[in-house]
This record gives structure tokens, sequence and C-alpha cells, in this order.
């Protein structure tokens, strides 16, 4: 029979790893779509994309640079409540300049607000739980 103190050790463990799962795989999803940023849509395109919706065109070099940095930043857990954070902005204007137009469901044409909202409550999710295993911030 475990005791209370052996069950809470092995709930601690498992809620690292839960919280390194996490910020590893959304750190990659980050580096993937600053990837597509660059690659497929091209920054200068990005900043095209980003005037036609009312926005400054060197805020798209900015989302570029936040989606790949605090992607790989994630990802090696460096900083990781800070930078989960400082993506929640981010995201947050996707969900209302990019999307929100579309309405609710991120399946409607133009894809709607509700997966960038999503991620944005994954990223404060993130900041709450800290890096977890196998992270840098845990070296001092």
């Amino acid at each position: 029979m475990a005791t209370a103190s052996t069950s809470l050790s092995a709930s601690t463990s498992t809620a690292d790893y839960a919280a390194a799962l996490l910020r590893v795989t959304t750190g990659a999803l980050f580096v993937a779509h600053a990837a597509l940023k660059i690659v497929v849509f091209t920054p200068a395109g990005t900043a095209g994309y980003f005037e036609s919706i009312g926005l400054p065109a060197f805020l798209a070099y900015v989302t570029i640079a936040a989606e790949l940095l605090g992607g790989l930043a994630l990802i090696a857990g460096f900083k990781t409540r800070i930078v989960s954070l400082a993506l929640v902005p981010v995201l947050l204007g996707a969900a209302w300049f990019g999307h929100g137009a579309a309405g609710f469901f991120f399946s409607n044409a133009g894809g709607g607000w509700e997966y960038p909202v999503f991620w944005a409550i994954v990223m404060v999710v993130q900041a709450l739980l800290g890096a977890g295993a196998w992270a840098l911030d845990d070296r001092r």
C-alpha cells in the first residue's frame, strides 16, 4: 500500500514529465508555424498579409521572431514561464486580427478564433506548470 508521500512523489514526477511534454510539443509547433511563415508564405508575404488586415508590416517580422525564438526556448526549457506568457499576446493577436472575423470555429472559412485562443490558454497553463523535466530552467 502506498503512503501519502510515495503517492505525492509519483504525482510530482508525472506532472514534471507532463509539463515537459507540453513544453516541447508546443515549442515544436511554434517553430513549425514560424517556418511556414518563412519558407512557404515568406517574410515579405507575411508582412503583406499583416498589412491587408490593418496591421503594420513590421509586426509580421516580430511575430515570426517570437514564434521561432519562443518555440526554440520552449523546446530547450529556457525561461519557460516568461516565454509562455510572452507568446500569449501573439496568439490572442492571431485570434483577434487574423481569425476573429471568421467566427468561433476553426473549421470555418478563414479559420475561426477558437484554435489560437485555445493555444493562448495552453501557454497560460504552461506558465503555471513551469518547465517540467529536462529543462535548462532546472540548471542553476
